[in-house]
């Protein structure tokens, strides 16, 4: 299995998703701008979308985006799953929230937006964490596991930071306990970000 990754792109969620579960995996780098991994193959020859995450796994399937890949580590984890008859649901509902609603909203910081687009971006943001903020059930999204929705939640909390924005307090403790994880550890220190 391996895991095409830009480093500190929202690939790094499944990086760290994939070492929470303790799955072994092959990365590799690709730069976006060529669309060349760190070996010199062609990246839109293994994902043609062109961006990253793409999860080559050992059957020689491709799965791509986000939610569709740590909703498939997550079933290799289940631990990586909150628990219950509705459990898997709010996985995906969380992953839905933070893709759609928190992710594309970055689109500003980017591709170059104006700074009015960008304080209006941000103030999305912000008031979308603060709903995560305000609904966390525990130490994490869901309680006192990981799961592959913290993932993904911690890389936007990076990207948060990165652009100065005013996450709230619950999300600041949560990054820092995030960023304690040995997963997390692991997964920055393979992509050169610490």
């Amino acid at each position: 299995m391996k895991l095409y990754y830009s480093p500190g792109a929202c690939s790094l969620a499944d990086h760290i998703a994939l070492h929470e579960a303790g799955l072994s995996f092959d990365h590799e780098k690709v730069d976006l701008k060529t669309k060349r991994t760190e070996s010199g193959a062609d990246y839109v020859a293994i994902n043609p979308k062109g961006y990253v995450p793409a999860l080559m796994l050992d059957t020689g399937e491709t799965l791509s985006e986000n939610i569709a890949i740590l909703d498939w580590i997550a079933h290799q984890d289940t631990a990586l799953k909150p628990t219950g008859p509705m459990g898997h649901t709010h996985l995906i509902e969380a992953l839905a929230f933070i893709s759609t609603e928190i992710h594309k909203s970055f689109e500003p910081f980017f591709a170059g937006g104006s700074d009015e687009e960008k304080a209006k971006a941000g103030a999305v943001i912000v008031k979308r964490m603060t709903y995560l903020a305000d609904t966390m059930e525990g130490d994490y999204l869901f309680g006192t596991a990981v799961s592959a929705a913290d993932c993904y939640l911690f890389v936007m909390l990076l990207w948060a930071a990165k652009n100065k924005l005013d996450a709230p307090a619950a999300l600041v403790a949560f990054r820092e306990r995030m960023m304690a994880r040995p997963a997390v550890q692991e997964a920055m220190r393979h992509e050169g970000l610490v």
